[in-house]
């Protein structure tokens, strides 16, 4: 009877094969919407399509998360997703576009989250960032979101509690994720107000602390927002374009109040840049000043400590002959004569502000 193969893998073997992940682990929800109503039962995503495509009505929402090289061309064999849209799915970091294969388009958004935090030199992150990539064609719309903060349960509920606009057809799906990821924008970009306006009013405050290292990280995480809103701006003025035939003209006029507010932000971030920069050459200014005044004060003690250090140089030398050297009361004198030179300066440097 021949022996079953080890399942303990040896030193010098070779590694074991990796088990494939099956795609349906990657799927976070999957539904059949006919008519802007959810249409009951559980299914995977190949028999929803199959339903679809038998009955000539309705379409599908496939949800995925993270999915790897395998889960993702399990997904597009099905959907017949071309290969490029696919690569960009699943190797996440990509600037926001829109792109057509076909009847099928793809659209990549940068989602963006604010991190909480109590001050500015207690954290290291402002903005986080993520990304959800939507593809849609005649009958479905799949969405593919990276990032732990990317949740679309909200926005499936909010769809499914209107039938009427769900039954416009899956790029209604489109535009609720864009929607809801604009929204977002605008949510940070009013907690970044409040960071800004502390930053400001701590650095023009009189005697207030200097944080200059605080402004770096708020204009670097700005740079970062912007990377992530900016880009959006053309593919939202493609989706709303009468030229882009593939999205319903009424979604169209939906799509022109998400571009409406995706200008505002982009407003909003390019105001908050300008502030930094301000604040920044500000701190800049204030810690110049600060440090002439430093060395005002180091050069006044400096030249108030020179007089006694000079006469001691001097009484210091080993001559036979110096003048009042043997004079019972020269120590004295010496001494009220150096605390009085050294009182006298310090006046003067205090009379011109220099202390």
């Amino acid at each position: 009877m021949p022996s079953l193969p080890s399942l303990r893998p040896s030193g010098g073997g070779a590694p074991r094969p990796q088990v494939p992940i099956p795609p349906a682990r990657a799927v976070v929800d999957c539904a059949v919407y006919v008519d802007g109503t959810r249409m009951s039962g559980r299914r995977s995503y190949s028999e929803a399509l199959a339903e679809v495509r038998a009955t000539g009505e309705g379409f599908v929402w496939v949800g995925l998360h993270a999915p790897d090289d395998r889960q993702m061309n399990g997904v597009a064999e099905t959907f017949c997703l071309h290969e490029l849209m696919v690569e960009d799915a699943v190797h996440a970091h990509q600037r926001p576009k829109l792109e057509r294969y076909d009847d099928t388009q793809f659209i990549v958004l940068r989602t963006v989250k604010y991190v909480e935090h109590e001050s500015l030199n207690t954290t290291k992150e402002v903005v986080e960032t993520g990304e959800i990539m939507i593809f849609v064609g005649p009958d479905f719309v799949i969405t593919v979101r990276h990032g732990d903060f990317t949740e679309l349960k909200g926005v499936r509920h909010a769809l499914e509690a209107r039938p009427d606009r769900l039954a416009l057809g899956p790029y209604v799906v489109m535009h609720a994720i864009a929607d809801y990821v604009v929204d977002t924008y605008l949510d940070v970009t009013a907690a970044v107000e409040t960071d800004v306006d502390s930053l400001e009013e701590s650095i023009f405050s009189p005697g207030g602390l200097i944080e200059i290292d605080s402004v770096y990280l708020l204009k670097r995480e700005m740079t970062e927002l912007r990377r992530a809103v900016a880009p959006l701006a053309v593919p939202l003025q493609r989706l709303t374009s009468p030229d882009n035939d593939l999205c319903p003209k009424e979604v169209r006029r939906y799509m022109r109040d998400v571009l409406d507010h995706h200008t505002t932000v982009a407003e909003q971030i390019g105001t908050f840049d300008e502030v930094l920069t301000s604040l920044l050459e500000a701190a800049s200014a204030k810690i110049g000043i600060q440090q002439n005044t430093d060395m005002r004060k180091i050069t006044s003690w400096v030249a108030i400590a020179s007089v006694p250090t000079m006469v001691a140089g001097i009484y210091g030398m080993n001559f036979d002959h110096m003048p009042e050297l043997h004079w019972q009361y020269s120590y004295y004198v010496l001494l009220a004569s150096l605390a009085t030179v050294s009182v006298l300066l310090w006046r003067t440097f205090r009379r011109n502000h220099w202390l």
